[in-house]
């Protein structure tokens, strides 16, 4: 009885001590699951960040230089392929109208000549600007003709297509991609939205403001 007395307390502390030792590391545990989450969201969140951002690309002007489009920072941009042959070509009027209407106050048409839609786009970059000038006197940036479809398709085309709302291929010419002043692909209107339509404008004027 005697010897049954002397080793009950120290039975005891042991218990005790074990259950400390599983509460800690079961809190060290959850600590670090924690810990590791915020990491993931916070590497998650900068992930989709990124893919919306156009900033990080290059493309070509007509003159063959390479123009970074992070050059663009601080401007509300729409970027809008192109075709010469195509029935939204008049649709050159309403680009213009909106460039001299809105570029004073941070605003830039970019425009990308593509023939990937009927062939409607044959020409070189030469003919194509001469159309675009003396036909709708376009004087916005006119830039070197690239794929939107296929194997082939720009890296700008490419991070417009699959990060817009709606996402997807190209469907035709004249689609346009509205970015806000930090680089981040905000809108999408399709061919038949006219540059100049209330829908467009106002996507424009909200984030000039």
């Amino acid at each position: 009885m005697k010897n049954l007395t002397t080793v009950l307390p120290v039975l005891i502390l042991f218990i005790v001590l074990i259950n400390s030792g599983c509460a800690d590391s079961s809190k060290v545990n959850r600590e670090t699951k924690s810990t590791d989450t915020q990491v993931k969201e916070i590497n998650t969140k900068g992930k989709t960040d990124l893919s919306k951002n156009i900033y990080d690309i290059k493309v070509r002007t007509m003159e063959g230089e390479e123009k970074n489009l992070s050059d663009y920072k601080g401007k509300v941009l729409m970027i809008v392929n192109v075709a010469s042959h195509c029935g939204y070509t008049s649709q050159y009027e309403g680009l213009e109208k909106i460039y001299q209407q809105y570029k004073d106050k941070g605003f830039e048409v970019l425009a990308f000549p593509c023939n990937d839609f009927g062939g409607q786009e044959p020409g070189t970059n030469d003919e194509i600007r001469t159309f675009c000038e003396s036909k709708y006197n376009v004087t916005f940036p006119l830039f070197d003709k690239l794929k939107v479809l296929g194997k082939d398709k720009s890296p700008l085309y490419a991070r417009l297509t699959e990060n817009s709302d709606p996402s997807g291929d190209i469907g035709w010419n004249f689609e346009k991609f509205i970015i806000d002043k930090n680089g981040n692909i905000v809108s999408r209107f399709m061919s038949k939205s006219k540059p100049d339509s209330e829908e467009v404008t106002k996507a424009i004027e909200a984030l000039l403001n």
